[in-house]
């Protein structure tokens, strides 16, 4: 068995929250104390009472509760679940940022960390500085970190202001060197948080590509995303949290339908009415998506014999760009099944004036394969080329298949691979065999 790196043992994580906060004394406030001794007797009761009044409003919050779980030495691990399930607090505790309120988390070699743009950067000191600095707090000798120096400097693509004050980069430069120095040291194991969301999607690649390399080279990797395809793509095991627990633990194309499917995941239908929240720019901005039957109703269930609706509901904002709506849709394990643009003739080609639009692209039944289709949309102009938003993984739906005998499954019970289960027309051409009284006839 291989060796355990992570080990969590019924971490539980308690904050308090809404109560008064704890002041520390010091000269200036025992100085004060004595001068306001007067008139303290008559503030007494007052702020006795309101001091009783903020402990009973203080409440207590379980961040995390009873966690426990192995990670052993190779493993890419996925951990998922929804905002405020308690992802980026057991991160910190594994990277020894914060302590647990009870339970413990051992943690055997050298752990690397990217919790948030920057992380353990000085914003004084240069990039290279700080490819220095992490390497010794990690317990690398300058030779190590010399060594690894020119490709970690050759992966972030910040050669050219790698002796410019951090403080001055973008925060894509900021990512870029960070990842990479977090991916390129000599680090047993690597934990990153939802980082990758503020990369461009070159970038997002790449950084996937080096995890998958890390964990084949026997490092161990906790990867936290909302990007259930990069999880089903890099993670061979998933864990799934939500308000601090752990609900489920095992392969992740398992471990990702079963979030969609319960609802802690994506749904069938998406909403953005803030203007500053909605995804997009000052041409075309997103307002919602959503997956509805044949009839009309929005649902996370399809029958597989009937068509499905996907509809995007989006404003735009300034005249003049032919744009594009257009949806990509991926399967539980992460394969792309097929992307699909507008095509309809009434706007294909034309700039569209300012004003609300609803495009929907109609999939037709005996068409999907059964599980979960995860439906990512964009908006693009094809020339010049340009995307104005790509939402991903932002609505999901269940294709349930019949045992009517109706669909392509016909009588067949068991399971059916495959990316698309079409009912495909079959024609069979027969010509009977010749008996044996015909055969004889022929030669008297």
């Amino acid at each position: 068995m291989r060796q355990l790196t992570i080990g969590a043992r019924d971490i539980t994580k308690k904050y308090r929250i809404g109560g008064p906060a704890q002041r520390h004394a010091s000269l200036r406030d025992a100085i004060t104390h004595a001068a306001t001794a007067p008139v303290r007797g008559m503030r007494a009761l007052m702020r006795s009472r309101d001091e009783r009044q903020s402990a009973r409003e203080a409440e207590e919050f379980l961040a995390l509760r009873g966690v426990s779980f192995d990670i052993r030495q190779g493993e890419i691990v996925g951990l998922i679940g929804r905002n405020g399930a308690g992802k980026s607090t057991l991160l910190k505790i594994l990277s020894r940022i914060t302590e647990p309120t009870s339970g413990r988390a051992e943690v055997h070699g050298r752990l690397g960390s990217l919790l948030e743009v920057g992380t353990g950067f000085h914003p004084d000191l240069t990039g290279r500085d700080n490819v220095f600095l992490n390497g010794a707090i990690l317990g690398m000798r300058r030779h190590e970190i010399a060594r690894r120096f020119d490709e970690i400097v050759e992966f972030s693509g910040v050669s050219q202001f790698i002796d410019t004050p951090v403080k001055r980069y973008s925060s894509g430069m900021y990512l870029r060197l960070a990842f990479a120095v977090a991916a390129h040291l000599d680090t047993e194991i690597l934990v990153v948080d939802e980082v990758l969301a503020v990369g461009d999607a070159s970038f997002q690649k790449k950084c996937l590509a080096k995890m998958e390399d890390v964990g084949h080279h026997g490092r161990t990797v906790v990867f936290v995303s909302h990007n259930m395809m990069a999880v089903t793509r890099l993670c061979q095991r998933t864990i799934l949290l939500d308000e601090g627990r752990v609900i489920a633990d095992g392969p992740s194309h398992e471990i990702v339908g079963a979030y969609l499917r319960s609802g802690l995941g994506t749904t069938a239908e998406r909403e953005w009415g803030d203007d500053s929240a909605a995804p997009g720019n000052d041409i075309v901005r997103l307002r919602a998506l959503r997956i509805r039957t044949h009839t009309g109703e929005i649902s996370e269930a399809m029958d597989i014999r009937l068509p499905v609706r996907v509809e995007m509901e989006f404003d735009v904002l300034t005249d003049g760009h032919s744009l594009v709506p257009n949806f990509h849709f991926f399967n539980e394990e992460g394969v792309c099944v097929f992307i699909a643009g507008d095509h309809d003739p009434a706007w294909e080609h034309r700039t569209r004036p300012r004003g609300r639009y609803a495009s929907t692209a109609w999939i037709p039944g005996n068409y999907l394969s059964e599980g979960t289709i995860v439906v990512s949309a964009a908006i693009s102009t094809m020339d010049p080329v340009a995307v104005h938003y790509f939402e991903r993984d932002a609505v999901a739906f269940q294709v349930i298949d019949s045992l009517a005998g109706d669909s392509a499954r016909g009588r067949f019970a068991g399971p059916i691979p495959g990316v698309v289960r079409p009912l495909l027309k079959w024609t069979t051409d027969f010509e009977p065999a010749m008996s044996t009284n015909d055969t004889l006839s022929m030669h008297p």
